[in-house]
């Protein structure tokens, strides 16, 4: 009895010995979660009940210097999801899709992440969120975003930039003011159940955003708008690679009007091809300036004394340096003349004998004190430095050829701005786009004021270039500038393209750089357009009259007094245009748009004959030798009707095209292609120039390139 109560005992011993173990882990696991893992679990907890939904800033808006607003943001809604609130994922999925116009499985993969956010559709407009709601579904919100709105579509796009779906700047001043204009975006948080619905008595708390801050441009809209008219006229005419306009106030560094062709729709920048949004031209593109940058050389060869106004040279047509003769422009030159003459005159020789007498270490020393091979320090990303030869290495043969525009590489902003140092009275301005930052409420928050780098040359010396420049305007080449009842001075300029280790045949810059008045200079513009086609390449021919329609309107415009009495050039300026055969490009059969580019790629100048989108005939004929300049007619294809009211067509020549080529063709005109074979278009059912129903099919055999008769094909043209 007793064996059996010690057993007891001890089995009772060892059941409470347990019980005080097990307490032990309880209290000690109870005290790991309370002190060591509480806070973590607190946190996954809140995270849990609570729902963080983020408040977008409005993102600050670009003025223009009088006010215009340029840029805004506008309220959108955009859609989320909270994934584990989801009853039926799929159906939700499907249910979305059509309204979004997402992809089923794309949006069911959203649905079902372990996250307690998940964005849907950022931005989107009223009618689909309105639809969205209207479908009331568990785990579906929306909440009210910031979009940016550019009010002038193309205007500026360069200088303004873009911002990405987050209101992240991603060019232009978008991305260089992007700190001051994106603000701190706030946030809501709300506490729900379970089942995702709010909590009764629910924990709210409201971070309220605080917009980003104004941007006040230099820019004028008016003065823009100006610059981007007559760029659109040069588009339209010479189908330039580039071209570049800027308006600046030589005396501040303000810049007026930025504008660049080919432009896009910061709206909707992603439909433009990445090569025209990507890079802004006016401070990215290296080019040999030409004859532009004979008003550096001028200057710095008057503000040492290397010459003067009225020292006298003798242009035989060319001058030789080292082992090589450089040409003047004009057959067999200008002949005796002062150096006014030979500003006026944009005379080679006469400048390279100037740049010579500087000298290799004075010639630099000036060219970089206008800011050449630095970048200017504008407000914008991107900005190129200039190309120029090391001063160690440089021959004289290399200041021959950069006396004259050649051998260096400058960017617009970098040679307006050059340019406005040498009439201003000789200081190098810090070309600014930003005058001001304000807050939300229009307090200026930082002021930008006009800063000189330094002092390049004397007022004196200015004054005699101020001079001798309008004179270029009034008596010489710029005469295609002149503004009337206004004093302006410039320079105009033509460089070949320089590529694969030389100059490119037939390919030119063409430019005018100048300012008015003349006395007291209030603009300073630029022009520059790259690699035109039709034939026509001078700056004096092209670039000035585009400086001349600029100016006139943005000196009215500013309210400028004239000058009374101010006497018209006689003629305007016209060059010795370099004649050169060209052989007649085929474009019979083309689109007419695609018919012109090509001829005007070729150095020939387009007449069209008739109505219609196709081309059925051109007169000179393909393959015919002419030289640049010519016109070419081309012949339209026109429809008509027949007795019964059908519309027709002329069938073309399809002969030489592939099956691509003549299907586009057919389908343009409203003809259907039948194809046999492969290779090139050999033969066709209807005969070229027979009048068809529209939408007629045309059999077409095509055979291996090999099997084609030696006259069939698409004529090859030559490079020019």
């Amino acid at each position: 009895m007793r064996g059996i109560n010690i057993m007891i005992r001890k089995r009772l011993t060892s059941v409470f010995f347990l019980a005080g173990l097990i307490f032990v882990i309880l209290i000690g696991r109870l005290a790991w979660i309370q002190f060591v893992q509480g806070e973590e679990l607190k946190d996954k907890a809140e995270e849990v009940r609570m729902r963080d939904v983020p408040v977008d800033a409005r993102r600050g808006s670009i003025i223009d210097r009088n006010g215009n607003e340029l840029v805004t943001s506008i309220s959108v809604d955009s859609i989320y999801a909270i994934p584990n609130h989801i009853k039926d994922p799929r159906q939700t999925a499907r249910d979305l899709s059509a309204i979004l116009e997402m992809e089923e499985d794309k949006l069911y993969s959203k649905l079902t992440k372990k996250a307690s956010f998940e964005w849907i559709k950022r931005k989107v407009d009223f009618e689909v969120s309105q639809k969205v709601k209207d479908l009331e579904i568990t785990g579906i919100k929306t909440v009210e975003e910031n979009e940016r709105y550019y009010l002038n579509d193309t205007l500026a796009s360069h200088v303004l930039g873009f911002t990405g779906i987050d209101n992240q700047g991603l060019l232009g001043l978008e991305k260089s003011f992007d700190e001051e204009l994106k603000g701190t975006p706030g946030r809501i948080v709300v506490e729900h159940d379970a089942m995702g619905r709010e909590a009764p008595g629910a924990l709210h708390e409201y971070q309220k955003p605080v917009p980003g801050q104004n941007l006040i441009l230099t820019l004028d809209e008016t003065i823009q708008y100006f610059a981007e008219r007559e760029l659109d006229n040069v588009v339209r005419n010479y189908d330039p690679k580039l071209a570049v306009a800027i308006v600046m106030n030589p005396k501040t560094g303000e810049i007026l009007a930025m504008a660049n062709r080919p432009t896009f729709n910061p709206n909707s920048w992603t439909e433009a091809p990445k090569e025209v949004w990507d890079r802004n031209p006016a401070i990215w593109y290296n080019y040999e300036p030409g004859s532009t940058f004979k008003i550096i050389t001028a200057s710095t060869a008057l503000e040492v004394g290397a010459v003067r106004p009225q020292d006298e040279f003798d242009d035989p047509g060319y001058i030789k340096v080292a082992d090589r003769n450089i040409r003047c422009w004009k057959a067999g030159g200008h002949g005796h003349q002062t150096f006014e003459e030979v500003v006026q005159n944009s005379c080679n020789p006469g400048f390279i004998e100037v740049g010579l007498d500087l000298g290799i270490e004075r010639f630099y020393k000036y060219i970089k004190a206008y800011g050449f091979g630095q970048p200017t320090d504008i407000n914008l990303p991107g900005e190129a430095r200039g190309i120029m030869i090391p001063q160690k290495q440089a021959t004289n043969l290399n200041i021959a050829t950069m006396a004259i525009g050649q051998s260096i590489a400058v960017s617009p902003i970098q040679l307006i701005t050059g340019v406005s140092a040498a009439v201003n009275g000789g200081n190098l301005m810090k070309p600014y786009l930003v005058k001001e930052i304000t807050d939300a409420e229009g307090k200026t928050v930082k002021e930008f004021k006009p800063e000189v780098r330094r002092k390049v040359i004397s007022e004196e010396t200015s004054q005699e270039v101020r001079t001798l420049l309008e004179k270029v305007v009034s008596q010489g080449t710029g005469r295609n500038a002149f503004v009337e009842g206004y004093r302006v001075g410039g320079k105009t300029g033509t460089a070949q393209v320089v590529g694969n280790g030389g100059y490119v045949q037939g390919r030119y810059v063409a430019s005018f750089a100048g300012f008015a008045p003349a006395n007291d200079p209030q603009v300073a513009i630029l022009v520059m357009i790259a690699e035109p086609k039709g034939g026509v390449y001078f700056g004096g021919l092209i670039a000035a009259p585009v400086f001349q329609g600029i100016a006139r309107d943005t000196l009215r415009y500013l309210r400028i007094p004239e000058t009374p009495g101010l006497e018209k050039p006689k003629q305007p300026w016209e060059a010795e245009q370099t004649r050169f055969d060209v052989d007649v490009p085929n474009v019979t059969n083309f689109p007419v748009e695609e018919a012109e580019k090509t001829l005007k790629s070729s150095g020939l100048q387009v007449q069209t004959s008739g109505e219609g989108n196709i081309v059925y005939g051109q007169t000179p004929k393909a393959g015919a030798v002419v030289k640049n300049g010519t016109t070419v007619i081309l012949h339209l294809q026109a429809s008509i009707n027949d007795k019964k009211g059908n519309k027709q067509v002329t069938v073309p020549d399809l002969s030489g095209l592939t099956i691509k080529e003549t299907a586009n063709l057919l389908e343009d005109i409203g003809l259907y292609l039948v194809p046999a074979g492969t290779g090139l278009a050999a033969g066709q059912s209807v005969p070229p120039g027979r009048k068809v129903v529209e939408g007629t099919r045309v059999e077409v055999k095509f055979r291996p390139p090999g099997e084609q008769k030696p006259d069939s094909g698409v004529n090859n043209q030559n490079a020019t």
